[in-house]
């Protein structure tokens, strides 16, 4: 595993502290506009992405992002993986709690 370039796995409360930083989230898909996709985190805040070409936003009512906040409500994408559409984000807001908590040594490197 690579670690020289982390993306933390983070919900919507989180993300505001890694603006200008790559981070990870898994997003519910809201809208698609071309270039621009609404979505909602984990923990049901809504943020704007800025997608890139060839993202599998259509095709997936979930999908885990990699890019960086420029904003509290706004990811450039970087890259995008599909994560089809069942997934539980209540599991996933859960761990993102644990990633910034008491196990953050587990996933963040010191």
């Amino acid at each position: 595993m690579d670690l020289s370039d982390p993306s933390p796995m983070v919900n919507g409360e989180q993300m505001r502290r890694f603006v200008g930083r790559k981070i990870r989230t898994v997003l519910r898909v809201v809208r698609v506009d071309p270039g621009v996709i609404t979505a909602q985190t984990c923990d049901n805040a809504t943020v704007t992405v800025r997608a890139v070409a060839r993202s599998p936003w259509d095709d997936s009512q979930f999908v885990e992002v990699i890019g960086v906040p420029e904003n509290d409500t706004t990811i450039r994408e970087e890259s995008s993986t599909a994560f089809g559409n069942n997934f539980d984000q209540g599991n996933y807001n859960q761990l993102c709690t644990l990633v910034h908590g008491e196990f953050h040594s587990l996933f963040l490197p010191s």
